[in-house]
């Protein structure tokens, strides 16, 4: 369609729709990002960064992590599960908030892998 005619927005949009999508292929919900590694939500729940309230958090940003160490979790239906480490390195980021609800596939934590 002619884009010309389109308020500058609507151009915006179709310009993004044409445009070719970047595809990743997520190996055990990791993938690498220009900062890191980035470790991706499984599921949809509620991310938490400690097992229960009065404990320490699993990770935090600066922390040295190996692969298989907890770094959170996340509740579904008062079901648990563990977020593991993929790689070995330092957590640059924890993205979400404590206790607040994340999406499939959403960024938790940016590891600087060794």
């Amino acid at each position: 369609p002619n884009q010309t005619n389109l308020p500058p927005a609507a151009r915006e949009q179709a310009v993004q729709n044409t445009a070719p999508k970047a595809v990743t292929t997520p190996v055990a919900n990791a993938d690498v990002v220009a900062d890191g590694v980035k470790i991706s939500s499984p599921m949809v729940g509620t991310f938490y960064t400690r097992p229960s309230p009065d404990d320490a958090p699993c990770v935090e940003v600066g922390a040295r992590v190996s692969a298989g160490d907890p770094m959170g979790m996340i509740e579904v239906m008062k079901l648990y599960t563990t977020i593991e480490a993929s790689v070995s390195g330092v957590v640059t980021a924890i993205l979400p908030e404590d206790g607040k609800l994340v999406e499939f596939d959403q960024p938790l934590f940016i590891i600087c892998a060794d």
